[in-house]
C-alpha cells in the first residue's frame, strides 16, 4: 500500500475500533483527519508522509515543542530503571521541590494524572477542609471532565444563575445543586453571591486567565478578599496558565495568590501529570500520619508521581527556566498575532491595533486591554515584584521564621525570589466545621 493508502486503512480502523472514532471531543472532520506518524519540534508528519505546522501542541503539553531532546533524555534515562513502583521515588520528590519553589502559593504537592483528576480532586480538599459542600465556579470555565465541572461551560444560551444546565448527558442533576455558576469578570455579581452562599461554599474555582478572557482590573483580587473573608478555599486552576504565560504562572502575572492552584499540560513535558500544590494546612487533609484514616481525603491514584512522568517533567520545568524563555514565548505569541491581524486590517476589519508588544502566546487572539509588559527577571526584581504580590495577599499571619528561612534560601539558590506571602494558613476564619 502507498503512505496514503496506509493511512486511509488506519482511519478506517480508528472509526471501527476506537469509540467515536477519537480520543474524545476532538475529531477533525473526514476530508481533514489524518494519523500523526511522528513530531519533532513545531511540526508533525502524518502517515501520508504530509507535513504540518502544529500550533495545537497536543492541547498544551508540547508546550517546549514534540520530541524536546532534554525530555526524551531523561525519560530515556529513567525507563531502564523501572517505570513505577507506588512508593516514593527520586524524581516525584525533585520535581515536588522545584514546584514549591517556583510556585507562589506552593508548600506541598500532591500528584494526579490529569487536570481533570487535579480540580476534582481539589474540590474533595476544599470540602473536607472547610466541612461545607457546595462550589462556585464561572460561566464558560474549563475544570476538566468530571461532574462538578461540566456546568454551564459551554451554554447555548445564558445561565439561570446560581444555575446552570449541565454540560454532558450523564451528568446527575444532584450535582448540580452543588455548583453554583456566575459570569466571570462581574464583579458585583460574583461577591454578592459569595456573599449570600458563604455559609455553604467549600471552594471557589476560576480559571484566572479563563480560555481567551483575560481577567478585569480587580477581578481576582476580590474573589480573593471575600473567598479569605469567608473561610472559603480559593482554587485557581492554572493547568492552562501554570508556567506558560509567567515562570509564576497566573499568580506572578497578576499578583494574586490562591490557596490551592491546580498544574498540568506544561509541567508534564508531554506525559500525563499533573499536580495540586497549595497551602500546607489545607492540603494536610491528605496526610494519614497525622490524622484519622476516617478524616483523610482518599486521593490515590495508581500511577501517580511515577518516576517516568516525574523524570520529563523535571526535563520541562529545567527548560522552562532557562533565562529568556518566557522572552521568547511573548516574542513569537506577538509575531504571530501580528500575522493574523494585519491581513485583516488590510481588508478593512476592525481590530484591537492598541495591543502592545510582549503579550504571551496564551494572550494572542482574543486581547481587551493593555498589560504592562513583564520586565527583566533579575533577582532584585523578581524579589521586589514577589513582595508585592505578598502584601496585596493581606494574609492574616505570616509564614513561620522556619518557613520564610527555606524560601529565602530557595530563591537565593535560583537568583530570583517567590512570594512570602503565600496562601492564607487556617486561622479562625478558615477551619474545619
Amino acid at each position: 500500500m502507498t503512505p496514503a493508502q496506509t493511512q486511509k486503512q488506519l482511519l478506517d480502523d480508528a472509526g471501527k475500533y476506537l469509540a467515536g472514532g477519537g480520543t474524545g471531543l476532538f475529531v477533525l472532520p473526514a476530508e481533514r483527519n489524518l494519523i500523526v506518524a511522528r513530531g519533532e519540534g513545531s511540526r508533525v508528519w502524518d502517515v501520508a508522509g504530509r507535513e504540518y505546522i502544529d500550533y495545537h501542541l497536543s492541547s498544551g503539553p508540547a508546550l517546549l515543542g514534540h520530541a524536546h531532546p532534554a525530555i526524551t533524555a531523561a525519560v530515556s534515562g529513567q525507563l531502564p530503571k523501572g517505570t513505577t513502583f507506588f512508593f516514593l521515588n527520586e524524581p516525584e520528590i525533585e520535581l515536588a521541590r522545584r514546584l514549591v519553589e517556583a510556585i507562589p502559593c506552593g508548600e506541598v504537592v500532591h500528584y494526579t494524572g490529569s487536570g481533570t483528576e487535579a480540580t476534582f480532586y481539589a474540590l474533595r480538599i476544599a470540602r473536607a477542609f472547610t466541612g461545607r459542600n457546595k462550589v462556585l465556579k464561572f460561566e464558560g470555565a474549563w475544570h476538566g471532565m468530571h461532574d462538578y465541572g461540566l456546568w454551564g461551560t459551554v451554554p447555548s444560551q445564558p445561565s439561570q444563575y446560581p444555575h446552570a444546565a449541565p454540560d454532558s448527558v450523564g451528568v446527575p442533576d444532584e450535582t448540580g445543586k452543588t455548583v453554583l455558576v456566575t459570569p466571570f469578570n462581574e464583579t458585583e455579581r460574583a461577591v454578592a453571591m459569595i456573599e449570600k452562599n458563604a455559609g455553604d461554599l467549600a471552594a471557589v474555582i476560576v480559571e484566572p486567565l479563563q480560555r481567551v478572557l483575560l481577567p478585569e482590573p480587580g477581578f481576582l483580587q476580590a474573589i480573593r478578599d471575600v473567598t479569605r473573608k469567608h473561610g472559603i478555599v480559593l482554587i485557581f486552576d492554572e493547568i492552562v496558565t501554570g508556567f506558560r504565560i509567567a515562570w509564576g504562572g497566573a499568580q506572578e502575572k497578576f499578583g494574586v495568590i490562591p490557596d490551592v492552584a491546580c498544574y498540568g499540560k506544561s509541567i508534564s513535558g508531554g506525559f500525563p501529570l499533573a499536580a495540586i500544590v497549595g497551602n500546607a494546612d489545607i492540603m494536610s487533609v491528605l496526610d494519614a500520619r497525622s490524622r484519622p484514616k476516617a478524616e483523610v481525603v482518599w486521593a490515590t491514584n495508581t500511577l501517580n508521581g511515577n518516576p517516568v512522568c516525574a523524570a520529563a517533567g523535571l526535563a520541562a520545568i529545567e527548560a522552562l527556566s532557562q533565562p529568556g524563555v518566557y522572552a521568547h514565548f511573548q516574542r513569537i505569541g506577538s509575531r504571530l498575532r501580528k500575522g493574523m491581524v494585519e491581513p485583516r486590517l488590510a481588508l478593512g476589519h476592525r481590530t484591537d491595533e492598541a495591543r502592545p508588544a510582549g503579550q504571551s502566546q496564551r494572550e494572542v487572539l482574543h486581547l481587551h486591554r493593555p498589560h504592562r509588559q513583564r520586565r527583566g527577571r533579575d533577582a532584585e526584581h523578581r524579589r521586589r515584584r514577589l513582595r508585592r504580590i505578598a502584601l496585596k495577599a493581606h494574609r492574616p499571619h505570616p509564614l513561620s521564621q522556619r518557613n520564610a528561612v527555606r524560601l529565602a534560601a530557595a530563591a537565593s539558590a535560583r537568583g530570583g525570589a517567590r512570594a512570602t506571602g503565600g496562601c492564607a494558613r487556617r486561622t479562625g476564619q478558615h477551619r474545619r466545621a
